[in-house]
């Protein structure tokens, strides 16, 4: 099955979770992902996938088994409907400051074997935490992110795709996010295994990877300073030919998803929107918008006026850009 090449938006909601999932479990997950993207851009579902919210608050969703195979050489359908089986009975485990939460992944996994289709449903919280931005997101290529061979390297790919700036993880904040608190007790075996094994295959696959320096306090490895790496050569040339025509084309408008963000973070109206339609229009050519608009959220909030705040914020970024 060929992968149309697309790129991705993950909430940080999910890319921070704390979970233990195999290739094939991630894959579906991935799905999941792509399958929410053209709501975030009031786009239409592509046919061959459906989503549909039942009585109870569920979303039912059906996908085409060979779309959660990694190529058109994968056809092993037996580990899908074993992935299907454990995805059953695993769960999310999400905290933050404030709450601590524990969420079946999909309920009811019907395989249609004559039509070669799976259909579940997920939990109304798993399908929120995939369109909700309010922390943050990651950008990433689909097709790259479904390649990989290891778990540790599509985690790894998650966190820094689109970083810029070193981020410094304790080990023990690390296993934990991986679920792998009790394995690998030895640091050694810990980085040879999953630090230097993802390393490996992102530097061989993905258009951003990482270098890194082990923090100690006296002989005990504590912490890890990652340094994310740009690899230009790795990144889907017509991915990028897309991107920079979208931002050259003169009919190209301001995208939904930064429009949701502003309403919903910010409480912009639709006419506040349209005051300042050409300064954001022109910043989401020339910044990072999104990522922008989330560094600014919690600043923002604390201002008394925080909707003059995010556009002299905006105008700012844009002439320090220049």
């Amino acid at each position: 099955m060929k992968i149309d090449n697309v790129d991705v938006i993950q909430s940080y909601l999910l890319t921070t979770a704390r979970y233990d999932f195999n290739v094939y479990e991630k894959r579906i997950l991935y799905r999941l992902v792509e399958l929410c993207q053209p709501s975030l851009k009031g786009q239409k579902l592509n046919d061959r996938f459906s989503i549909n919210p039942d009585l109870f608050g569920m979303t039912e969703i059906k996908i085409p088994i060979r779309y959660l195979l990694s190529n058109e050489e994968d056809h092993n359908h037996t580990r899908i409907k074993d992935a299907v089986t454990s995805l059953r009975n695993k769960t999310f485990e999400y905290e933050d400051d404030k709450i601590w939460k524990l969420i079946g992944i999909i309920e009811t996994p019907i395989v249609d074997k004559g039509n070669e289709f799976i259909e579940f449903k997920i939990h109304p919280e798993i399908y929120t935490a995939i369109l909700d931005f309010s922390k943050g997101f990651r950008k990433f290529e689909l097709k790259t992110a479904m390649s990989f061979d290891t778990i540790y390297a599509m985690r790894f790919y998650e966190l820094f795709s689109g970083k810029t700036n070193p981020i410094t993880y304790s080990i023990r904040d690390l296993k934990i996010m991986f679920r792998i608190e009790n394995r690998y007790k030895l640091f050694a075996d810990f980085r040879r295994y999953v630090i230097d094994t993802a390393k490996k295959e992102l530097d061989k696959k993905a258009p951003y990877s990482f270098e890194y320096k082990v923090n100690k306090d006296g002989r005990k490895s504590v912490s890890i300073t990652f340094y994310p790496v740009l690899i230009p050569e790795n990144r889907d040339e017509e991915l990028e030919k897309r991107a920079l025509q979208k931002r050259l084309s003169p009919s190209w408008e301001l995208d939904k998803m930064i429009i949701d963000y502003l309403k919903q973070n910010f409480a912009f109206s639709s006419k506040e929107i349209s005051y300042n339609i050409d300064l954001l229009k022109d910043a989401q050519t020339k910044l990072d918008l999104m990522f922008f608009l989330s560094s600014l959220k919690r600043k923002a909030l604390e201002k008394a006026k925080p909707k003059g705040y995010v556009i002299g914020a905006i105008k700012r970024e844009i002439k320090k850009n220049k």
